[in-house]
């Protein structure tokens, strides 16, 4: 697992910028209904997305929370007093606080059902009745593009994927929430060339090839001898899912 504290700095640059940022805010917002209110946006890491979410409607008060201490004090450069460091698995807010809550990668980072669960069931809680949880599903499934990076990499071992659509469904339907839409967004610059994924190799971005083990410099020889070794193959494409929280009855 990457360090964030460590990933704070550079964050933002290797992850698209800014026409990722608005690529995803735009996204997100397209499945949150208009009407001013409270947004909290989880695990929102430098801020790049936040920002973006609270100057689309300025009539949203809009809430990040971060675990990363470094990225919550990036984030809170950007957004001044609206940001909180907090574990996404027992949020310091009442119950029914927000009207929306929005999680864009992160639950993939989870270490296992549990801890799914347990942030589904914290957005659950602070969400008002009628409001909307909108998070990014099958992550490292969209990362396969089907290029010839892709082919070298089939055989490496993954994760169990944490933040499967399905089993998001699921989990969410155990909390009472109820699918509410669903849409997709470009990774912008995020697309992998073979230079770039080496490089990604070596600093541990693959969780389970170690990065002074032989698997990951056997992958490394494989994605050198590739052709093009600075054109970045197409850019993976993002899902999100809502889901509603009923109104009271």
């Amino acid at each position: 697992m990457l360090d964030y504290d460590e990933e704070a700095e550079a964050y933002d640059a290797s992850r698209g910028g800014e026409p990722r940022a608005e690529a995803a805010a735009g996204a997100v917002l397209g499945l949150i209904p208009d009407p001013p209110g409270r947004l909290l946006d989880l695990a929102c890491g430098t801020g790049i997305v936040t920002r973006r979410l609270a100057a689309a409607r300025p009539g949203l008060r809009v809430t990040g929370a971060d675990l990363s201490t470094a990225m919550a004090r990036r984030a809170a450069h950007r957004l001044p007093g609206t940001v909180v460091r907090a574990d996404c698995r027992r949020l310091p807010f009442a119950d029914a606080a927000f009207d929306a809550v929005t999680c864009v990668w992160l639950l993939h980072l989870l270490s296992g059902p549990a801890d799914v669960r347990a942030v589904i069931a914290e957005c659950a809680r602070v969400l008002t009745p009628g409001g909307v949880w909108v998070t990014t599903v099958d992550k490292a499934e969209a990362h396969d593009v089907g290029s010839d990076i892709d082919a070298v990499l089939v055989t490496r071992p993954r994760r169990p994927a944490q933040d499967a659509a399905d089993a998001v469904t699921g989990y969410a339907a155990a909390e009472g929430l109820v699918p509410a839409g669903r849409a997709a967004f470009p990774g912008l610059g995020q697309g992998r060339s073979p230079r770039t994924t080496v490089m990604d190799l070596r600093r541990g971005w693959f969780t389970l090839l170690p990065p002074e083990g032989p698997r990951a410099e056997e992958f490394a020889a494989r994605l050198a001898r590739l052709p093009d070794q600075d054109r970045r193959r197409l850019d993976p494409v993002f899902s999100l899912r809502a889901f509603r929280k009923p109104p009271a009855a």
